[in-house]
């Protein structure tokens, strides 16, 4: 798939340990001094936001431990967000949808992707590729496509192929 749609995974890396260590300073911050008014929080907010150009509303930096970690939510504000790109082929898309329902793990050399390389495929709200696929799918984008339905009496998925038909829509 073509750099402009893969996630910025290098950027990522550069940004992480520096986003993680404030992270955690804050953490520890507030547990030895509180942030009653929060204005350690909206400091925080806006280094993350200068380091990432990033809108950090979106992200809990507060109660981080309740979701995934500090660990994955240094990563998923480190990963620039998805880009507009307008000539995405159907294969493309297909490749896209095929790694967002299907899990499929993988193993490099590399510990950083090794520890991060699914993060962005997860068909979740403010997930890389959902981001992607709202930006540049929007007048067919649903999140329901990603969910479980019933058809004809039975709980079941949309697999990649029937998603992908449903996304490219009007194009075809």
């Amino acid at each position: 798939m073509r750099a402009q749609i893969e996630p910025d995974y290098e950027t990522a890396r550069k940004r992480y340990n520096g986003i993680l260590e404030k992270i955690l300073a804050y953490t520890d911050y507030c547990d030895e001094h509180g942030d009653e008014s929060g204005e350690k929080y909206r400091e925080l907010e806006n280094e993350l936001h200068a380091i990432t150009g990033k809108d950090m509303s979106k992200f809990d930096l507060w109660e981080w431990w309740e979701a995934d970690g500090a660990e994955n939510l240094a990563f998923d504000i480190a990963l620039p967000e998805p880009r507009l790109v307008p000539d995405i082929t159907k294969d493309e898309l297909r490749e896209i949808i095929e790694r967002m329902t299907s899990f499929e793990p993988q193993e490099s050399e590399d510990e950083f992707l090794d520890e991060f390389y699914d993060r962005p495929n997860f068909a979740c709200e403010g997930g890389y590729f959902t981001e992607f696929l709202k930006l540049n799918f929007k007048d067919t984008y649903d999140f329901k496509l990603f969910t479980r339905h019933k058809r004809n009496g039975v709980i079941t998925e949309l697999d990649a192929e029937e998603i992908t038909q449903f996304l490219w829509g009007k194009r075809a």
